[in-house]
């Protein structure tokens, strides 16, 4: 199988190493195109056989499937490039939540899906999110969740659903790395314990705590009784945290719901323009 990759970024060079070093793909199987010309030399010298083409129309050439890594304002510019190329057998997924399945069909001739990595199949866990256009089959819809359950546990969804499932899949490592930065910081300013052993006692916690939501019968809730003794240490404190947390994911999420509807209008507009 012959992929492309459009776009080395954070994402890009993320998907590219973790289909590599899951085994599901080779580097030979890849050829790479990107603006910053030093990000695809470092990936080709990281992984000996991955290919550099000269553009994104010869990155997306003969290609089983296609990546498009780019920002959602950057498909007005690659998307009249690779079409005049692209032939209906082929499978394009954007990695980029704003722009819709039915934008790309109508710019595009080929099979369309769409999904949405998370940094954390950067270990080969984590989940990610697919959409599948009107032109697939149920081979190449296959095809899809076996290449990205080598890195990840994929789920499809309904496009509609992508904005919060991006909330809690892709944007949640953010935001749960965030508490835990305030955990350690408010561990050293209280007790003076070294930010070096608060940092591995946390990430070691955390670690241990996702692995007990994997099991059965232990949600969140289930696990905050197990921890929690009435009228102990950690069941005053976990009030105070209730208090001083009241709202604010509604909050996040507010916040990311409306930078998703005004990315949307851009992303429209801009292709309206092509």
């Amino acid at each position: 199988m012959k992929v492309g990759f459009i776009g080395a970024g954070s994402m890009g060079s993320m998907l590219t190493g973790s289909f590599i070093r899951s085994g599901a793909l080779r580097p030979s199987d890849i050829i790479l195109s990107t603006r910053t010309l030093a990000k695809a030399n470092a990936l080709a010298g990281r992984y000996p056989g991955l290919q550099v083409a000269p553009s994104n129309a010869a990155a997306a050439q003969g290609c089983d499937l296609i990546f498009l890594c780019v920002k959602p304002l950057d498909f007005r510019q690659v998307l009249p490039e690779i079409a005049p190329g692209l032939q209906p057998r082929q499978i394009v997924v954007s990695i980029t939540s704003p722009v819709r399945l039915s934008a790309l069909e109508e710019h595009l001739p080929c099979k369309i899906a769409k999904v949405i990595p998370s940094i954390a199949n950067e270990t080969l866990a984590g989940s990610s999110l697919v959409m599948f256009g009107s032109r697939l089959d149920e081979r190449d819809r296959a095809l899809i969740f076996r290449l990205f359950s080598a890195i990840s546990r994929p789920l499809e969804i309904a496009e509609d659903e992508v904005r919060v499932a991006s909330d809690i899949a892709s944007c949640g490592p953010a935001f749960m790395a965030n508490l835990l930065e305030q955990f350690i910081e408010a561990a050293v300013a209280t007790a003076g314990i070294a930010s070096e052993t608060a940092s591995v006692l946390a990430r070691d916690m955390l670690l241990g705590t996702a692995r007990l939501l994997q099991t059965a019968g232990c949600s969140p809730a289930e696990l905050q009784k197990r921890v929690s003794v009435p009228g102990g240490i950690t069941a005053a404190a976990l009030e105070e945290l209730k208090d001083a947390t009241n709202g604010a994911f509604l909050r996040v999420l507010q916040a990311t719901h409306a930078k998703f509807a005004e990315d949307l209008d851009k992303v429209e507009a801009s292709l309206t323009r092509t």
